[in-house]
């Protein structure tokens, strides 16, 4: 982030639809002069049609973002919904909104919704007001800040990922151990 972007006034908002989503220069613009209206800041993933969207003053973006290292900063993600932003949201207890544009995406959305970690709206046909409401709704929902901070929490407690590495060394190590004996 720029210096002083992440000490100004308001909550801090990551907007990213993935580099498909982000190619919609037309959805990012939407979406970038809504988010214009509020008093947030908000970081944007503008992808590869970076020159052509334009960032309004409370907003900072860059072609891409190291997203793992700035989700755990903000307090809502706007997201497409692909598999890796929705894990990554839960891993660092992150509420979304989510938009999804295809193949997965609708699936994740529609089971954040009804399981209450966020809001899903249809991507195109939204209506902006509730848009708005529904960036306010989750920036301010407590019980919901407190339940993602718990499943982020029994996440990094139990790290998947380093289970995984853990046994895929194990079984190359015995198949090795097969051949050479």
């Amino acid at each position: 982030m720029p210096p002083g972007f992440k000490d100004r006034k308001g909550k801090l908002i990551y907007l990213s639809l993935g580099s498909l989503g982000s190619a919609d220069v037309g959805l990012m613009s939407r979406l970038i002069g809504l988010l214009a209206k509020t008093p947030h800041r908000v970081i944007v993933s503008k992808g590869e049609q970076h020159e052509l969207i334009k960032l309004t003053d409370n907003m900072h973006g860059a072609p891409f973002l190291p997203q793992t290292s700035i989700i755990p900063q903000v307090d809502l993600v706007i997201t497409h919904g692909g598999n890796n932003t929705v894990t990554e949201c839960f891993y660092f207890g992150k509420p979304m909104l989510v938009l999804p544009l295809f193949w997965d995406q609708h699936d994740n959305a529609q089971r954040i919704h009804e399981l209450t970690y966020g809001v899903r709206l249809p991507s195109y046909d939204f209506d902006d007001e509730k848009f708005l409401r529904s960036i306010d709704h989750l920036l301010r929902d407590e019980a919901l800040r407190a339940r993602m901070a718990k499943v982020s929490l029994d996440l990094q407690a139990n790290p998947g990922t380093i289970k995984a590495a853990a046994l895929i060394e194990r079984v190359a190590h015995q198949r090795s151990g097969q051949r050479l004996g």
